[in-house]
C-alpha cells in the first residue's frame, strides 16, 4: 500500500506540474525589444555605404548635429583602399528620451575593417555610438572610441595614401615626399626581416604617419607624453595566429624626423620585425626577447659595432656599472628614464646577438618560437634555454655579462 500511495502522489505531482506549465504557456510572453535588430540593420547599412563610397546612403542615418563631422570623416577615407568594413553589436543601453516620441540608446559596437591587398586579418576597435529614435527611425547622434581605444587616422584629417612595393603608408598632414621616403624604407625593411625570420608571414606592412606626437597619442588612446622620443610603435595582438587583428606601424613624426637615414631604416626594420613575429610572440615572451630580437634584425648586416649600436650600455659598462641580469619588463616602460630605457633595449639586443653568434641564427629563431609557444610566462625562458641552447639561466646570464664586457668594456 505504501508503494501505491507514493505512486499516486507522484502522479498527482506530475499532473500539477503539467497544469502549471500549461498555464505558463498560455501567459502572454514579454514582447521582444526590436531596438537591437533595428540598430543592427542601421549599422549594416552604414557599413555598406562606407564600402560603396555612397555618401547619400551614409548620410541617411546621421543626425543633423553629427552630419558635418561624420561626412568630413567619410571624405577623409577616400584614399584608403578598404576591402571590408563592418560592425558587431555588443551592447545596447537605453537612456530614455528628451522629448515625446523620442527614444535614446548608447551602443557599444566592434568596428572591424581590412585594407585591400595588405590585411590578412581585420583591424578591430571598439566604438561607442549614441542613437536617437524619432518617428520610428533611428539616427546616429554620436560616435566615439570605446574605453581605452584610440582614434582612427581619418578622424584626424584627410588621409593621403602612398603605395610601396611591399608597403602602404597612410599619412595625415605630411608632405607627400616624406610619405614616399617612409614607403621606400618600409620596402627595404620587409626583405631584410624575411631574411632573418624564415617563418611564414604576410610580407607587407601598413604604416600610419599622423601629423604630430599628440596625434600619435590619439591613435594609441594614450597620453602623447608617454611616446616622446619613441620613433615608432607597432600595434597588434600577440599570439593571435593567422586570424589575429592586423598590425599597424605608427610613426612618431617628431622623433622619427630627427633621425638620419640609417636610424630611420633601423626603426622601420625593427617595427616590421614585430609584424613578422607577431604570431610567435605571446604573453610568455619577455620584453627583452621581443625587443632585443627586433633590434638584432634591424642591425643585422649593418656593420655597426656593439659600442656604436649600444652607446648607453657602453658608457655604463665602461664606468663599471655592469648589469646584474637581463632587463625585466618594467625596464621597457615608456615615459620614464630615457637612458635606462635605452640600456634595456641595448641589453636585449646584445642577448640576442650573443645567441646568434654562439649558437647560430637558426637557434635564435628556434629559441624565440619555443619561448612564445610555452603556455605561461613562468618557465618559458628556462625551458627554451635547456631544450634549444642546452644551457641554464645562470650560465646564460654569466655568458651575457661576459659578452657585454668583451664588446663594451
Amino acid at each position: 500500500m505504501a508503494g501505491q500511495g507514493s505512486g499516486a502522489a507522484r502522479r498527482a505531482a506530475v499532473c500539477l506540474l503539467a497544469a502549471l506549465l500549461a498555464l505558463a504557456g498560455c501567459a502572454a510572453p514579454e514582447p521582444a525589444d526590436p531596438a537591437p535588430r533595428e540598430i543592427r540593420a542601421l549599422l549594416d547599412r552604414h557599413a555598406r555605404a562606407v564600402l560603396a563610397r555612397d555618401e547619400a546612403a551614409f548620410s541617411v542615418a546621421l543626425d543633423p548635429s553629427l552630419a558635418p563631422t561624420a561626412l568630413k570623416e567619410f571624405e577623409h577615407l577616400a584614399e584608403v583602399p578598404l576591402e571590408s568594413w563592418g560592425y558587431r553589436l555588443k551592447a545596447v543601453e537605453r537612456q530614455g528620451g528628451d522629448r515625446a516620441g523620442e527614444d535614446r540608446v548608447t551602443v557599444r559596437a566592434e568596428l572591424s575593417y581590412r585594407i585591400s591587398g595588405y590585411d590578412s586579418g581585420p583591424v578591430t576597435t571598439e566604438r561607442v555610438l549614441d542613437l536617437t529614435e524619432r518617428d520610428g527611425r533611428w539616427y546616429v547622434t554620436g560616435d566615439r572610441p570605446g574605453e581605452g581605444a584610440g582614434q582612427q587616422l581619418w578622424q584626424q584629417g584627410e588621409v593621403e595614401a602612398v603605395r610601396g612595393g611591399r608597403s602602404l603608408v597612410l599619412g595625415v598632414g605630411q608632405p607627400e615626399e616624406r610619405l614616399k621616403a617612409i614607403a621606400a624604407a618600409a620596402d627595404r625593411a620587409v626583405p631584410a626581416v624575411s631574411a632573418a625570420w624564415p617563418e611564414k608571414w604576410a610580407g607587407r606592412v601598413v604604416v600610419l604617419v599622423p601629423a604630430s606626437l599628440d596625434a600619435m597619442g590619439g591613435l594609441l588612446g594614450a597620453p602623447a607624453a608617454s611616446y616622446r622620443g619613441i620613433a615608432a610603435v607597432t600595434t597588434g595582438e600577440i599570439g593571435g595566429g593567422p586570424d589575429a587583428p592586423a598590425d599597424r606601424v605608427i610613426v612618431n613624426p617628431d622623433a622619427y624626423g630627427v633621425l638620419g637615414d640609417f636610424g630611420q631604416q633601423v626603426v622601420l626594420t625593427h617595427e616590421t620585425t614585430h609584424v613578422a613575429t607577431r604570431a610567435d610572440t605571446s604573453a610568455s615572451t619577455p620584453v627583452w626577447l621581443s625587443e632585443g630580437f627586433a633590434d638584432w634584425v634591424a642591425y643585422r648586416g649593418s656593420g655597426r659595432t656593439a659600442a656604436q649600436a649600444a652607446p648607453e650600455l657602453h658608457r655604463a659598462v665602461r664606468a663599471g656599472d655592469l648589469p646584474a641580469g637581463l632587463p625585466d619588463d618594467q625596464a621597457f616602460a615608456f615615459g620614464g628614464d630615457a637612458e635606462a630605457l635605452a640600456r634595456a633595449y641595448e641589453g636585449g639586443w646584445l642577448a640576442c646577438a650573443l645567441i646568434a653568434e654562439r649558437w647560430g641564427e637558426a637557434k635564435l629563431t628556434a629559441f624565440y618560437r619555443t619561448v612564445g609557444a610555452h603556455p605561461q610566462r613562468e618557465g618559458a625562458v628556462e625551458k627554451a634555454l635547456t631544450e634549444v641552447l642546452a644551457t641554464t639561466p645562470e650560465a646564460f646570464t654569466t655568458a651575457w655579462r661576459d659578452f657585454l664586457r668583451q664588446r663594451l668594456g
